[in-house]
């Protein structure tokens, strides 16, 4: 099962993702984490947000760019947070995929994909604030929008998180 959740900054998408993950029973869970920590203040987050999800049974595998090349064991649960973290990465990092980008994270997704028993993917909503953006920007919109895509045609689940309520998009009844 592949569940794509989306929302704005502060939605309430995190907390869904984890607790639906948890839902699923007690297989071996992974959270791969995107976010590259560049100062002092986002090491303390990560290692805050990992023994919050220790608790949870969660094992963090931190992951910025390359995912087709993670190597998780067959049949466990993935939550894959986040997809805009990943995508900036890939687009900006010396080791990304650059103009690649597309690709590399649409064969990576597909990788974890056939890898998990259940997929859960949190992606960002940002494309509703009316704001005119540099060409940059809008070329990293343009990425993120068709990998969205394109996880939301393979997802049987998507579900957008608005003001912490799960509304449902696409697939059964949450």
């Amino acid at each position: 099962m592949i569940h794509l959740i989306t929302g704005g900054s502060g939605s309430g998408k995190s907390a869904f993702a984890e607790a639906s993950i948890v839902a699923l029973g007690e297989a071996q869970r992974f959270y791969i984490a995107t976010m590259y920590p560049f100062d002092e203040e986002s090491f303390r987050r990560i290692e805050r947000h990992r023994n919050m999800r220790k608790q949870k049974k969660f094992t963090t595998v931190e992951c910025y760019t390359g995912l087709k090349k993670l190597q998780l064991p067959s049949g466990c649960n993935i939550l894959l947070e986040c997809m805009s973290n990943l995508v900036a990465n890939e687009m900006y990092r010396e080791d990304g995929a650059g103009k690649e980008t597309v690709s590399a994270v649409w064969s990576g997704v597909r990788h974890l994909a056939k890898t998990a028993s259940n997929l859960v993917i949190v992606t960002n909503e940002i494309f509703s604030d009316g704001i005119d953006y540099d060409p940059e920007t809008i070329r990293y919109q343009n990425y993120l929008g068709e990998i969205n895509r394109k996880i939301a045609s393979l997802a049987d689940q998507v579900t957008e998180v608005v003001y912490g309520i799960p509304v449902r998009v696409k697939g059964e009844q949450l």
